[in-house]
């Protein structure tokens, strides 16, 4: 894929995106989605270990020089212990605000600040490297769709296309799409979590809080209209 240097946080931030009305979506579960993506690439890279269902640090000085996972390593490690369902809403906003600082910082989005109600300051962003974020869709469609077999696919691929279509991302994938692929959705999640079968528990756990967590945010906005 494109963006290769990219976490997988700031790649599944990234596919949000509609790069036609310039503008994000799914935002109401975003934050989860982005914290889910952190968690599966720190379990991927082996810096943080399933024991007993609980998110456990194999290092609390370990470090991957991102910022972004590095945020949440810490953030783990001088926290209660929590199973990877909980780590997945509880303070991820903190590690969407750590990504879009992050993809600002590389150019990716552009930072402006601006002040609510002419008082409180805020920070909105636009997105400015168009190209780069239609390649990695492309690339991410072309993991859904084949024709490369799922056993040849990056994990770090498998993981974001898997979690991409559990948080029902419209930008990426539309309902029909997700169920049309729905039997390679479930053998990339396997995919993702590969390397061995902790991985694999640890994949689907995080997928299914993500699921749940688009659920949910769209049954309260249905509710509410």
């Amino acid at each position: 894929m494109p963006n290769g240097s990219l976490s997988l946080p700031a790649r599944l931030y990234l596919l949000a995106w509609d790069t036609t009305k310039r503008r994000i979506t799914g935002s109401t579960h975003l934050h989860h989605l982005v914290r889910a993506g952190a968690l599966t690439e720190l379990a991927q890279r082996g810096l943080l270990v399933d024991d007993d269902g609980i998110v456990t640090p194999v290092h609390p000085d370990s470090r991957t020089g991102d910022v972004v996972l590095d945020g949440l390593l810490e953030l783990v490690s001088e926290s209660r212990p929590r199973r990877w369902k909980s780590w997945v809403t509880c303070r991820a906003r903190v590690t969407l605000d750590a990504v879009r600082a992050q993809l600002a910082a590389e150019g990716y989005l552009r930072a402006e600040k601006k002040r609510v109600l002419g008082i409180f300051p805020s920070v909105e962003y636009e997105l400015d490297r168009v190209p780069a974020v239609e390649a990695l869709r492309t690339d991410a469609r072309e993991v859904l769709e084949g024709p490369v077999p799922v056993a040849d696919v990056d994990d770090r691929d498998a993981a974001l296309v898997a979690l991409a279509a559990a948080a029902e991302l419209r930008t990426f994938a539309s309902s029909g799409e997700r169920k049309l692929h729905r039997a390679r959705i479930d053998e990339l999640a396997e995919r993702g979590g590969a390397a061995a079968p902790a991985l694999r528990k640890v994949v689907q756990d995080v997928r299914t809080a993500v699921a749940v967590a688009a659920a949910s945010t769209t049954t309260a906005a249905t509710t509410a209209n």
